[in-house]
């Protein structure tokens, strides 16, 4: 087994588990189970999918991630990021093709972990993502209006940003007083429980008290019909029990598989497998940050793409690493990875033992707990300081990840910021890259040298020699401005020093420039001299051939070297002329 793709939890059992480990692990992962009942539930319901699906995620990938995945502390399972993603895609496919998606999106994250792409996700920049996240956050809030105000609302609800509020502003008149009351109190506790205490779960509380609240005032929707509080029971299970049973596989999704079906599915599909990939890699670096750990970000890939394999075969949804049910596993003792799947057992033991009385649960108690969870994801304070402190080119791709993401579609969102933050930072690029010329009668004359690195050759540089300096990158975003200097060169010199002493890399585009300059020399009658090759270049120039086009000899190691060799070029060239 390839050492990046090992699991934590081998790791862990070779290393030696005690009982010690044991004790701390059970008392983390009872208590994360318990604050991840609530939200598994909330997410499903608000992606538009029954409640017990986020139960059986939270169990089935819990499980099976902590079991294959690369992090020692990290608890995954449904979260917020993925709920515009299912709720369009249940929208458009139905559950089928939810589940279509979601196992395609498995294996391409195990292909992603395989092929140790775990690494390059880093290049994705900040601002994207606090951009996207932030939409997002107004996203999942944007779906709860309805529950939070218990809007009587009989045509669908539009997936765009702006057609939601606009129905929501045309059904205003059918909120409920009732339910706009357990709403505003749920909210107010949610908010405020955690200045009260920490031992108990604020979701925990808040959903068990608006349910108790709405039972002994018989405001539920099941006594009062329209005008109650609408739950989870008169909600999706008005005509059936809910399932309370241990979660079993059903392959019968697969029936309807097409051809056809999986290229309409491939995308969401991608979609899924880079906000997961992006969402489970961010919470095992927030978990290496409070643990001192490092994980192996190929074998979490690996790990995420069996779980969400597995989790629609078994009635779930897309999962992924949850930051915030991986800090709680943190702080409360969770050690190895024997706390995560301690939190699946005890998922599954409340959805068998307490799963009845799910059906109680109030709505608008589930969007309160969003609400929290939609401010908490929004880093306002982040995106606010992003806007004061950084560059503008940063700002224009943070606002338009944000705007893209709330009103158009979160894949466009990455797409574009993915994209611009890239042709951004090439642009940057090239504005570092500088090229300077200098002959020993300008460095007689004082000439500009910005560097200081040709003064010390002024006295040993010949006539008839020209030095060219390249810093920084010779890409294909610099390459004009590279042409352009070089055709500022004057007088043809019987010998031209390409000094790359400053340069850090060089692309296919640089390195055709290199060739073109040495083509237009030859043509001349001046010889081309390089100096000064980083591994990088060298290698490059080596695999392109043009050492070989350029000559061995004419390629030196330094510049007291690269100067002997224009002495012997220009002894050459007299002799010749003799």
């Amino acid at each position: 087994m390839r050492s990046d793709l090992k699991p934590k939890l081998l790791t862990v059992l070779q290393e030696g588990y005690g009982r010690k480990d044991f004790k701390a692990d059970l008392t983390a992962g009872v208590i994360v189970g318990v604050i991840a009942l609530p939200l598994a539930i909330a997410f499903a319901v608000a992606s538009g999918v029954a409640p017990e699906r986020g139960l059986y995620t939270a169990i089935i990938a819990g499980f099976a991630i902590a079991l294959f995945g690369g992090s020692r502390t990290q608890v995954c399972g449904p979260t917020g990021a993925f709920i515009p993603i299912i709720y369009t895609i249940v929208a458009q496919h139905g559950m089928s093709g939810l589940a279509f998606a979601t196992v395609m999106a498995g294996f391409i994250l195990v292909a992603m972990g395989l092929a140790k792409m775990g690494a390059l996700l880093k290049f994705i920049s900040y601002p994207v993502i606090v951009g996207f996240t932030a939409g997002i956050a107004v996203t999942i809030f944007s779906t709860q209006v309805p529950d939070l105000l218990g809007l009587r609302i009989s045509e669908e609800i539009p997936g765009d940003f702006v057609g939601k509020w606009s129905l929501y502003f045309q059904h205003l008149d059918t909120a409920n007083w009732r339910t706009c009351l357990i709403s505003a109190f749920a909210t107010a506790a949610v908010f405020a429980w955690p200045r009260l205490t920490s031992k108990i779960p604020g979701a925990l509380f808040v959903i068990a008290a608006a349910t108790i609240a709405v039972l002994l005032l018989g405001w539920d929707a099941g006594t009062r019909g329209a005008d109650g509080v609408v739950t989870i029971g008169s909600k999706f299970f008005s005509d059936k029990p809910f399932p309370a049973g241990i979660p079993m596989p059903d392959f019968g999704i697969f029936g309807g598989l097409t051809f056809e079906k999986m290229r309409e599915l491939i995308a969401p599909a991608f979609l899924i497998a880079l906000l997961g990939s992006i969402e489970s890699l961010l919470s095992a670096v927030v978990a290496d940050g409070m643990t001192g750990r490092r994980c192996r970000p190929n074998a979490e890939l690996v790990a995420q793409g069996v779980g969400n394999i597995l989790s629609p075969i078994f009635g779930g949804i897309p999962a992924t690493g949850a930051i915030a049910r991986t800090a709680a596993n943190i702080k409360n003792g969770g050690r190895t990875p024997f706390a995560a799947l301690i939190h699946a057992f005890v998922l599954l033991a409340i959805l068998l033992c307490l799963g009845r009385f799910i059906v109680y649960v109030p709505m608008c108690a589930l969007g309160a707990v969003l609400v929290l969870v939609s401010y908490t994801m929004s880093g306002w304070r982040t995106f606010v300081g992003l806007v004061r402190t950084s560059p503008k080119s940063d700002v224009v791709v943070l606002a338009l990840t944000f705007l893209l993401t709330v009103f158009v579609d979160l894949s466009v969102a990455i797409e574009v910021g993915v994209v611009l933050s890239a042709f951004l930072f090439l642009k940057r690029e090239s504005e570092t890259a500088e090229f300077h010329v200098f002959s020993r009668r300008q460095l007689g004359e004082n000439a500009f040298d910005p560097h200081g690195t040709l003064a010390a050759w002024r006295e040993k540089l010949p006539d008839d020699v020209e030095v060219f300096e390249v810093f920084g990158s010779l890409f294909f975003g610099a390459v004009d401005q590279f042409r352009e200097n070089f055709k500022r060169v004057g007088r043809k010199p019987k010998v031209f020093i390409l000094d790359l002493s400053n340069l850090i890399s060089i692309d296919a585009t640089g390195i055709h420039a290199i060739k073109e300059t040495h083509l237009d020399m030859r043509a001349d009658g001046t010889k081309l001299v390089i100096v000064g090759l980083h591994p990088q270049p060298k290698r490059a120039l080596a695999h392109a051939g043009l050492d070989k086009v350029i000559g061995e000899e004419n390629i030196c190691r330094d510049m007291p070297s690269a100067i002997e060799r224009s002495r012997a070029v220009l002894a050459e060239k007299t002799e010749k002329i003799a």
